[in-house]
């Protein structure tokens, strides 16, 4: 597409105060990598790049790694990967998997769903796949009446970068509105593999109500999950209002992190592993020995969506639950206080006669 093709486009489906953040998406080019890779596991969620999750329910054997890539296509420097080193021998009724970003629901607004001035959406997306085949992607709303709608896609060439872009239906149904909150407003899923239980129900036409065989209808490819060595990747996901694609909105890295750092974040510098020994930029704070002891605090580098999760790490060997005193002097660390703005840290230091330094890591997670 010509540069004045583009921008023909971009005049045509949006009005001049919405050339930018249009992407609902956070992350989509896989730029932002907090946490490190995610192992896959047989029934439960890892995230790799920030945002995105791999999720499976009831398998067996599957096994593998989701992590950041530098192999993508032209204009971008990251993609997301899925690799599998243990498959699924097969995939039973009851199993699936699928990657995901679920989309805030204050973020969702826009749209105007379950009214009749409710707006299509276009996802377009870059995969590369070892595996070819017709692949679902949907939009699940747990919000008030639960509601689906899936499209499929097909990858036409093994280990090929192709460009996809598919367009869902308004959501105009009775019950269709999503919450003004910080909740859930939908996931955006992309199918992976799904037994009888998860496809065949027909939500392929628009949206309609949820029901357990919506979740992944269309879905007819499973061998990524079956496949020992098999590989699957995403970058340049972009999700906009509207019945075309435009081209990819392309944040700075900072606005990235800042947008990701609503969801989690840490006190380990970018680029240091979690649970790393880390002694050069622990929270700290000067603590007398006593009963209860504040030892550190720490302010998000913006409000996080809810109060977090937070796990304590020892800067000296990245032990859980612990915190560096001088020497080789260390105590279990708890929260006191936690909150969408910060938390407090305390020990319970009853042996600490004395005044002391002490310092602890921390990670802070309020991912939907």
């Amino acid at each position: 597409m010509s540069r004045q093709s583009e921008l023909a486009e971009l005049s045509r489906v949006y009005d001049s105060s919405a050339l930018s953040n249009r992407n609902i998406l956070i992350n989509g080019s896989g730029q932002v990598y907090q946490r490190g890779s995610g192992t896959i596991v047989t029934s439960g969620t890892v995230f790799g790049v920030d945002r995105f999750k791999f999720s499976t329910a009831n398998m067996d054997n599957i096994a593998g790694t989701f992590t950041q890539d530098s192999d993508s296509p032209d204009g971008f420097g990251n993609s997301m990967k899925a690799t599998i080193t243990t498959a699924e021998s097969v995939i039973a009724a009851d199993e699936y998997a699928y990657i995901a970003q679920l989309v805030e629901a204050q973020n969702l607004q826009q749209l105007s769903y379950g009214t009749s001035a409710a707006k299509q959406l276009t996802l377009s997306f870059w995969v590369k796949s070892s595996i070819t085949g017709t692949f679902a992607v949907g939009l699940y709303k747990p919000d008030n009446t639960a509601q689906i709608h899936n499209l499929t896609y097909t990858i036409n060439s093994a280990s090929t970068w192709e460009y996809k872009t598919l367009t869902f239906a308004a959501n105009t149904l009775s019950g269709g509105a999503v919450n003004n909150d910080n909740g859930v407003g939908f996931y955006v899923n992309w199918h992976l593999a799904a037994g009888g239980d998860y496809k065949g129900g027909g939500s392929t036409s628009g949206w309609s109500s949820y029901a357990n065989n919506k979740w992944a209808d269309g879905q007819a490819t499973d061998a990524v999950i079956t496949t020992t060595s098999a590989t699957f990747q995403l970058t340049g996901c972009q999700l906009e209002v509207g019945d075309s694609a435009t081209p990819f909105e392309h944040r700075t890295f900072s606005d990235e992190l800042t947008r990701c750092q609503r969801y989690y974040n840490r006190s380990y510098p970018y680029g240091t592993a979690t649970a790393a020994a880390d002694n050069n930029t622990p929270i700290h704070h000067m603590s007398r020995g006593g009963s209860y002891n504040i030892i550190g605090q720490f302010f998000h580098p913006r409000d996080m969506r809810a109060a977090p999760t937070v796990v304590l790490y020892n800067p000296n060997n990245g032990t859980v639950n612990q915190l560096k005193g001088d020497g080789s002097s260390f105590a279990n660390a708890a929260v006191l206080k936690n909150t969408a703005k910060g938390a407090c840290m305390f020990v319970n230091a009853t042996s600490i006669t004395e005044t002391v330094f002490l310092s602890v890591h921390a990670t802070f997670d309020a991912e939907l």
